[in-house]
């Protein structure tokens, strides 16, 4: 099996994190540019991404704890990132207006080269500073965070649907409450000749277990065509997560077993083993590229 790097230009969207100014000197060594402007940011992701293309990339993937909405002028977004650069704070609506821009110019990139868009939103991470300091990221102390979602979500994908047209798109949430705007939502822009262009993205992280699956399947179900589903995702931060897609086919069966038995749904074997099929592979295979 060909092992498909995902693009991940996480760093480059958080301004007003410490973590910024260095990401950008080691994005323009190797982009082989010099950046001083937020263009030049997005000329040296565009090089980038296409050398993930290279290797074979079929997918980005962001992780926001919002989407973000805030129109500024190139000049102002500009004078942030200076700022940013010489280690001095953004304000929130200055970071906002740089994610901005810069999650549009991405869209636009994966639209033009048929790379998927994953937002993964709404966790709060490194909450026990304690142990941030003794440990680092990633280690356990992250949580669901309640972002509001649906204003910001809508205009965002209503800006670059009108600004060369959202490229396929996963959205997925760390918080359940976000199923219904984002489902709704996405509804507003399907289309574009894609079966399922938008998608509702399987329970993720402290969601992946029956009740979560569960949960995301129904509500997928009551609002958006769950035949079209991509299916479970994989966290590749270990190799523990990979019997969660069998874990998902049970539950998925079951789920669709019991609609059949209540009467909500034909008890037509072929259709549906169909449908479980193309969740469980043909609709990823088909979504992401072969």
């Amino acid at each position: 099996t060909k092992v498909r790097p995902s693009y991940r230009p996480d760093k480059a969207l958080i301004i007003d994190k410490p973590t910024f100014a260095p990401y950008i000197e080691k994005l323009a060594g190797a982009a082989g540019m010099t950046i001083s402007n937020s263009d030049d940011v997005l000329t040296a992701l565009e090089k980038r991404l296409d050398f993930f293309i290279s290797l074979g990339c079929r997918a980005s993937d962001h992780a926001l704890e919002y989407p973000p909405y805030k129109i500024a002028s190139d000049s102002e977004i500009d004078a942030a990132f200076k700022k940013a650069m010489a280690g001095q704070q953004v304000t929130k609506d200055e970071a906002d207006a740089w994610r901005t821009k810069i999650l549009l110019g991405l869209g636009k990139m994966y639209n033009k080269k048929d790379i998927v868009m994953q937002w993964h939103m709404n966790a709060i991470r490194d909450n026990n500073k304690a142990m941030f300091a003794k440990l680092g990221p990633d280690t356990g102390f992250d949580g669901s965070h309640d972002w509001e979602m649906t204003k910001n979500l809508a205009a965002m994908l209503s800006l670059i649907e009108e600004n060369g047209g959202i490229p396929k798109t996963v959205l997925y949430t760390l918080n359940p409450k976000d199923y219904y705007p984002i489902g709704t939502v996405m509804g507003c822009f399907q289309g574009g000749g894609i079966k399922g262009r938008i998608q509702l993205g399987s329970a993720w992280w402290f969601c992946d277990h029956k009740d979560g699956m569960e949960q995301q399947l129904k509500v997928l179900g009551d609002l958006g065509m769950i035949p079209a589903f991509v299916g479970m995702l994989t966290d590749s931060r270990s190799f523990l997560s990979y019997p969660r897609h069998e874990y998902f086919r049970r539950i998925l069966c079951n789920l669709i077993g019991n609609w059949v038995e209540n009467g909500e749904v034909p008890n037509d074997m072929g259709k549906l083993s169909q449908i479980v099929q193309d969740i469980s592979f043909n609709n990823a295979l088909n979504y992401f590229g072969k």
